[in-house]
């Protein structure tokens, strides 16, 4: 690299780094307010917290950190991109392209994935802002009738303005959390000399002690350390934003040294203090830094629910392009980066849960038994399709491919089998919200397929409507018409319809069919591919990544460039509309019918997500018995 290159460079990479602190550590970063105190009420024999245990839960964190976050995410699991982009889902079509036999088990698997995260997703920004908001009974315990009501208030309020984009505010995300984290540092660092005995934790050796002496009790502190890494998901999911190397450089330089730093000083001043870990976090604060602090915790958790609602569009968008959920309204609000999106149905769904999970649960200790069992199922999904991406794609050897698996699987069951015992306790909140998304995903997918292989029965070839036409050809009109279809190979339903109630052929006809690649991102030189079938009738297929928003119209006018003589004006867009009926024959359970046709009724309509205008569409109506 050129030397007048390299400031240029550093600057951008400053960035980049700085950008990833505000998106991709919120959660993560976040913890520290809740997952040591849960560790130790967890740990506590008698409600007592023994040096052994407070010694054993640091060291369990730290060992936890490392393996989990540092060696599975941010050494591997980031290696495995999908064209620069990342999460469970592109892990999934990562994994599909290269698996044929059994690329059901790969699809089940991306659904139950999905479904997690979002079951994730509807907890973090309620425990988040709840354990800041908590921070004010210290401050005085007058305030604590207030608690919940400011964390509804907030909640709502960042939810309602979601609409607006986060392009503005996202510029002031970065510093705030390096803040957040420069003071999580120095309070940790301050209060390690209270007793500097505790580093001593960083040995493994005071981890396995704590689980040897009481095997029982550290079996339920599992459940409560892996608080600490809840938001390792979101260094993946946010690959494509900023990429490997920001992220990486964010953690090993900034995030990991902060949380050890503030892990190992909550560790210390509660083994010099001796008092009940009520809220370590926030009591080893001096009186002059505990408002502002509590304040920051505040910013930082409205932050870190920011993150984990922009990916759950994210998310969003990715199955709908994967079609495992229906279509849904996509909004773009920034004009410059493609990623800025606002999804209503996804936020007001959200919206809705988490103030739910806050009215009802009341405390970030009674939600924190609520999470957990999400995220660690997410990661039992990510360490299996890894192997796959191992095995086929990285071409590691077998035997060195299992027992790295073997070991990521040991930790991941470890975590979850602890976290299913908090099942009773809430737990089985966020097991219901995944159970039913992967229900809905589910039979959105099956009956989509059986709807295709329904339709396509009664079909007539796309070639013997051509070649009928050439011989027989009804009345010509001026223009040109586009018809959309999912089956190149058969005529378009409403192709058929127009011939059959109209008896009128436009001069120029284009068969078009949009196609999502496995892939997130397809350049514009590789998006149409055209065949012509006579001077009549031109066959037209559109790809895009999973990670784009199909837009036909600007697809239609780059298609100039390969011979097809395209104008607005004289184009109308020819779409079907289906009407679908339940039936005892269609494959799938009578409530499955009624589901999948609901499903399909509330999708966003082909106009607005294909981005064709209005004026210029046509809608023919057909009805289809399942």
């Amino acid at each position: 690299m050129p030397i007048s290159e390299m400031p240029q460079h550093n600057e951008k990479m400053r960035t980049l780094v700085l950008g990833a602190l505000g998106v991709v550590y919120g959660d993560i970063g976040t913890s520290p307010i809740y997952a040591f105190r849960e560790a130790l009420h967890a740990s506590a024999i008698d409600g007592h917290v023994s040096r052994i245990g407070v010694l054993g839960v640091v060291s369990l964190i730290f060992w936890a950190l490392l393996l989990v976050v540092t060696i599975k995410y941010v050494i591997f699991v980031l290696r495995a991109d999908n064209n620069g982009e990342g999460g469970i889902l592109s892990l999934m079509a990562l994994a599909r392209s290269v698996v044929h036999r059994r690329a059901g088990w790969v699809l089940a698997a991306g659904i139950l994935g999905a479904a997690l995260f979002f079951g994730d997703a509807v907890i973090t920004p309620a425990i988040s802002v709840l354990s800041a908001v908590e921070g004010f009974e210290i401050v005085t315990p007058h305030l604590e009738p207030f608690v919940v009501p400011v964390t509804v208030t907030i909640l709502v309020t960042l939810f309602s303005i979601q609409r607006m984009g986060t392009a503005r505010v996202a510029t002031v995300f970065g510093p705030v959390m390096a803040l957040w984290f420069l003071a999580l540092g120095l309070s940790g660092l301050w209060h390690i000399f209270d007793d500097p005995n505790v580093l001593v934790a960083l040995n493994p050796y005071y981890a396995l002690q704590f689980m040897m002496l009481s095997p029982a009790v550290a079996f339920v502190t599992f459940g409560a350390v892996f608080l600490a890494m809840t938001g390792a998901e979101a260094l993946y999911a946010d690959l494509g934003h900023f990429g490997r190397r920001p992220i990486v450089l964010a953690w090993l330089g900034i995030v990991f040294p902060c949380l050890l730093l503030n892990y190992f000083g909550q560790a210390a001043y509660i083994l010099s203090h001796g008092r009940k870990a009520e809220l370590p976090f926030f009591q080893m604060l001096p009186d002059f830094a505990l408002l502002p602090m509590v304040l920051l915790a505040t910013a930082a958790t409205i932050i870190a629910s920011q993150a984990v609602i922009s990916g759950a569009y994210s998310v969003a968008r990715q199955a709908v392009q994967l079609n495992i959920l229906p279509r849904l309204e996509i909004q773009h609000t920034s004009k410059k980066l493609h990623g800025q999106i606002y999804m209503p149905r996804v936020n007001l769904f959200l919206g809705i849960i988490v103030v739910i999970f806050v009215l009802g649960f009341q405390k970030s200790t009674n939600l924190a038994a609520a999470y957990g069992i999400a995220v660690t199922g997410n990661m039992l999904v990510t360490t299996a399709l890894l192997f796959i991406v191992m095995l086929r794609i990285w071409n590691w050897p077998r035997l060195r491919a299992i027992a790295f698996i073997l070991c990521m699987l040991m930790i991941d069951i470890m975590f979850f089998s602890a976290n299913i015992l908090k099942v009773h306790e809430g737990g089985w909140v966020s097991i219901l919200v995944a159970a039913i998304l992967v229900v809905v995903m589910w039979t959105w997918t099956r009956g989509s397929r059986l709807l295709f292989a329904k339709t396509r029965k009664t079909e007539v070839p796309l070639d013997l409507i051509v070649d009928q036409m050439q011989k027989h050809p009804p009345t010509i009109v001026p223009g040109m018409a586009v018809f959309l279809t999912g089956d190149p190979k058969c005529a378009p339903t409403a192709l058929m319809h127009s011939l059959k109630h109209y008896k009128v052929l436009h001069q120029s006809n284009i068969i078009l069919t949009v196609v999502t690649a496995s892939k997130p991102w397809v350049p514009i030189q590789d998006r149409a591919r055209i065949m012509q079938f006579n001077e009549r009738f031109m066959q037209v297929t559109l790809t895009f990544g999973y990670m784009q928003q199909p837009n036909i119209p600007r697809a239609l006018i780059y298609c100039r460039k390969l011979g097809l003589d395209y104008d607005t004006m004289t184009t109308s867009f020819f779409l079907s509309r289906r009407s679908l009926k339940a039936s005892h024959n269609s494959g799938m359970p009578l409530w499955q019918d009624k589901l999948f046709i609901l499903l399909a009724s509330t999708a966003a309509d082909a106009t607005e997500y294909f981005q064709i205008p209005t004026g210029r569409v046509v809608e023919i109506g057909t009805q289809v018995n399942l």
